[in-house]
């Protein structure tokens, strides 16, 4: 096959970028309210009743794509959610597979399957909430601090970065990704549904791309320069919205960094011939092999597994159930950048359980 690696590269930043615009909406969403609620409650608050947040993350999970695992990442690392929920929103996740099988993805030009979306999807919730409660049950928790209080304690209010570097965090670089994701926001919103805006779709193309580059600088500087630090912090819009332009910058790096690597794999080093070969390998084989491309991080694999059970005749349905299981999304990048020990784990456990229910599945014949 002919491979361009500048068409290869400019596609995988248009991707993330892609990506980015919709995670922005989430990011700075839960954001915006954890802030409000934390004005209101004038303290920390879980988010809703903490013995239900197995079946609250099982049910972020369901929702397609993979802005729920990125939320709910998010939610984790400032202590609003259990691991339990956190494991049930992985575990139930189709990430981006769930387009496919919708029939709405822009990856994939194959028709849907929306009973075997649906079957997926009740499998995924009922698998989720029992591990989420069991996790809870032998006392998994949230172990990282949280980044925000730290500062409120650590950091004078008054105190402001004038460094070039404090400049470029606090003002051009935050405007101008907060202006990215603005413009990037309705073709984000419309591509859930498998839409686009025709009119704009050259420049939407570009501003995707120039999003992820300026989101890997921006990350960049402020994790190796900058280093993260708020010196200016205070509990007010401004430093909220910033926390939340570092942790766009941090997704939309991470994403563009997994989908380069399982693009490449899937795309080149494997190739298209080689996949099928393996698609249609016995069905004990096709379980196995499954599971170990949808645990890949990121959605590529996922939907590499959703277009072979649309397109290759006979192909098993334990197989996709263990994609399905075993696949993280793209949230698994800012778990694996803020919790790493709690992302491997996530990965690890998600793994043998897309195994163990692919097999049972295969066993009684769904």
């Amino acid at each position: 096959m002919d491979f361009n690696i500048w068409t290869f590269i400019l596609e995988n930043f248009e991707a993330a970028g892609a990506i980015g615009g919709y995670v922005s909406i989430s990011i700075i969403g839960v954001a915006l309210i954890t802030f409000v609620t934390r004005k209101n409650n004038k303290g920390e608050g879980h988010f809703g009743p903490k013995w239900a947040h197995p079946v609250i993350g099982a049910l972020l999970g369901v929702i397609p794509g993979c802005g729920a695992t990125i939320v709910v990442a998010s939610m984790y690392k400032n202590k609003k959610i259990s691991f339990g929920g956190l494991f049930a929103t992985f575990i139930t996740t189709l990430g981006e597979g769930s387009f496919v099988l919708l029939g709405a993805s822009d990856e994939a030009d194959v028709a849907g399957n929306l009973k075997a979306y649906a079957v997926i999807n009740i499998i995924g919730f009922i698998v989720g909430v029992i591990l989420g409660y069991l996790a809870d049950a032998f006392g998994f928790r949230a172990n990282t601090e949280n980044k925000q209080e730290n500062v409120t304690e650590n950091q004078s209010p008054q105190t402001k970065d004038t460094s070039l570097a404090g400049r470029f965090i606090e003002n051009l670089g935050f405007y101008i990704i907060i202006a990215m994701a603005v413009f990037l926001a309705p073709g984000s919103i419309m591509a859930l549904w498998g839409g686009s805006i025709d009119a704009i779709a050259d420049l939407t193309f570009w501003v995707a791309v120039g999003f992820t580059v300026f989101s890997i600088i921006y990350y960049t500087v402020n994790r190796f320069i900058y280093k993260g630090h708020d010196c200016s912090y205070k509990e007010d819009m401004k430093s909220t919205l910033l926390h939340s332009i570092f942790d766009i910058a941090m997704v939309v790096t991470y994403v563009f960094i997994g989908l380069f690597i399982a693009n490449y794999i899937i795309d080149v080093l494997v190739g298209a011939e080689t996949f099928d070969a393996w698609m249609t390998s016995s069905a004990f084989v096709v379980v196995i092999l499954a599971a170990l491309i949808g645990v890949m991080p990121g959605c590529g694999g996922m939907i590499a597994v959703a277009v072979a059970f649309i397109t290759i005749p006979n192909f098993p349905m334990a197989a996709l159930i263990a994609a399905a299981i075993a696949t993280s999304g793209d949230g698994i990048f800012p778990l694996l950048a803020e919790n790493r020990k709690d992302g491997v784990i996530v990965t690890g456990a998600g793994f043998v359980v897309a195994l163990v229910v692919g097999y049972a599945a295969l066993a009684i014949g769904i």
